[in-house]
């Protein structure tokens, strides 16, 4: 399955946890994730009993999110559960795990691009 893992320059996985490498899909326009509505995230997604988030919260959207970023091992949930367009509008205030923020980053430049221009 494409989009496992970004290796770094020296071949080491970008890591989400220990012993479980940041999934990330080539390319952000694959994403073509929900933009609004109720999204309902599968268990092995989200173990709280609270798994339904409304896309039109911020605060829902953000949460979803770092969920499926820290969570997937299967870059199928990213390209049905995250939208390219959004990821980009959020990115700078997603609370993500260092390994899972590098590894976007390092393969979608535009990501880094984005947080640099709204931090300068």
């Amino acid at each position: 399955m494409q989009g496992v893992a970004s290796p770094t320059s020296a071949g080491v996985a970008f890591l989400a946890r220990p012993g479980r490498p940041a999934v990330v899909t080539p390319t952000l326009a694959e994403l073509t994730g929900p933009t609004r509505g109720i999204v309902e995230l599968p268990v092995r997604l989200m173990w709280n009993s609270h798994r339904t988030f409304d896309l039109g919260d911020p605060d829902d959207l953000l949460w979803m999110y770092e969920n499926v970023l820290r969570e997937t091992t299967h870059a199928d949930d990213l390209r049905n559960l995250v939208n390219g367009h959004l990821l980009r509008q959020v990115w700078p205030m997603l609370n993500l795990p260092r390994g899972v923020r590098a590894a976007w980053e390092h393969r979608h430049r535009a990501l880094r691009d984005d947080l640099a221009l709204r931090t300068a």
